[in-house]
């Protein structure tokens, strides 16, 4: 199997994309993509970032690519959790302070930081709605990152998110208690759950 062929066997396994980065942790110079880009086998999407030339664009993906600690946040992890049915137009990211890259010149993009102890807090790997692996915030730390930043949340989504965690099954209030002591919210946390539940 010649580097072209590898390439694309990462792409069908990636549904379609392949960044930079996988090529050459698999061994292969880059100097491949440039050269599939020339002869029409991929486009460029953006920096480090590839798809076929039929593509449909994972902004979750392509969003995610551009920091290894980028992880979704907010209404955005809502959605991607289905306890939210907006469909997110900016993607609500979490970082560590003192953050200073690519995502910040994305207009698409609303940035949260926090202190680094907590960054990984609560953050799983789940699949994107077009089949790529991302970094998001579970529903527990989603819940409490939503209470913590109420004032910034669109009101509507808030409630129905708190509301629709209550009755959920698979709710775990062990862990929302761990996340909320973690995060110095734990009296707001037990409020908001005495009143749902």
């Amino acid at each position: 199997m010649n580097f072209y062929d590898k390439i694309l066997k990462l792409i069908e396994k990636n549904n379609g994309y392949v960044t930079t980065k996988e090529v050459v942790e698999n061994g292969i110079n880059k100097i491949f993509l440039t050269n599939m880009v020339r002869n029409g086998k991929l486009v460029r999407i953006s920096k480090g970032y590839y798809g076929l030339p039929d593509y449909i664009e994972d902004e979750y993906y392509k969003i995610s690519s551009k920091s290894k600690n980028a992880r979704f946040s907010l209404a955005t992890a809502l959605y991607l959790h289905n306890l939210s049915d907006r469909t997110p137009l900016v993607y609500n990211i979490t970082l560590p302070f003192g953050y200073n890259g690519a995502l910040q010149k994305e207009k698409k993009v609303i940035l949260n930081f926090v202190n680094r102890k907590i960054l990984d807090l609560g953050m799983i790997e789940m699949t994107s709605p077009f089949g790529m692996k991302i970094k998001v915030y579970d529903v527990e730390r989603t819940i409490c990152d939503i209470i913590k930043s109420k004032n910034k949340m669109d009101a509507e989504i808030f409630s129905k998110a708190l509301k629709e965690y209550a009755k959920s099954k698979n709710k775990n209030l062990s862990k929302l208690t761990k996340y909320a002591k973690a995060m110095n919210i734990e009296k707001k946390v037990s409020e908001y759950m005495e009143v749902l539940l």
